[in-house]
């Protein structure tokens, strides 16, 4: 696994290149500002987040906190729905911004990078409200695809993730819960995750008991191997 390695980010950044989007860079990551206009006449901008490495699921998480989706509660959701290469025309040919990975600040569409082995990462994108699920071993020209949908208010998800975003729907655990028992899974103790999540002790113990409880594990170790089983963390 690349932990938002530069190797991966300069060949995002050069494949986004060769397809016409603007990139720049902010906080470590690429970004970009757009040179065309939406419907409000400002820059068209998308973030695009690894979801299987370590900053690109804490930026998911940032954003699933802070209320840009509702916690999924059927098993049918909008991105399901979404056709892959629909509504080209709505995303205005030109340029599209671009912010990779852990980009900061404003409400940016979000374009996710996911496996189908993991649906944990899904049901964390859907949280977060991204517009765009991209296969990460899918075709090259599908990210930029599923970018221009994005940036027009479109919506995109890769044929290979569809069955799993179901399947992530049925996941018991919230996105918090998977955070956290994520860094558990990692070896992180009870202090590092609360100081990793700017969390209480308890309040890490309370997500960790919930989790136990939910997938029906005896305890902490099971449920991590339960969770990883089930592509969760």
């Amino acid at each position: 696994m690349i932990h938002s390695s530069g190797v991966l980010r300069s060949a995002l950044v050069a494949l986004l290149e060769r397809e016409r989007f603007q990139v720049t860079g902010s906080a470590g990551f690429p970004r970009a500002s757009s040179a065309s206009s939406g419907t409000t006449g400002g820059p068209a901008t998308v973030t695009v987040v690894d979801g299987s490495c370590p900053v690109g699921a804490a930026h998911l998480e940032r954003r699933s906190l802070q209320g840009s989706a509702k916690e999924p509660t059927h098993a049918t959701p909008a991105l399901a729905a979404a056709r892959p290469g629909l509504g080209l025309a709505g995303a205005g040919g030109g340029h599209s911004g671009i912010g990779l990975a852990g980009a900061s600040g404003g409400r940016a569409a979000l374009v996710v990078l996911a496996g189908a082995e993991h649906p944990g990462v899904l049901r964390l994108a859907y949280a977060a409200g991204a517009l765009g699920l991209v296969d990460r071993d899918g075709a090259a020209g599908h990210l930029a695809t599923a970018i221009r949908l994005a940036a027009g208010g479109g919506r995109y998800v890769d044929d290979g993730l569809a069955m799993s975003l179901l399947r992530a729907m049925d996941m018991p655990l919230s996105p918090r819960e998977v955070r956290v028992l994520s860094r558990a899974a990692q070896g992180d103790s009870v202090a590092e995750i609360a100081r990793g999540l700017c969390l209480s002790h308890g309040t890490v113990r309370n997500y960790i008991a919930s989790a136990t409880r939910k997938v029906g594990a005896r305890n902490r170790v099971d449920a991590i191997r339960i969770s990883r089983a089930a592509g969760w963390v």
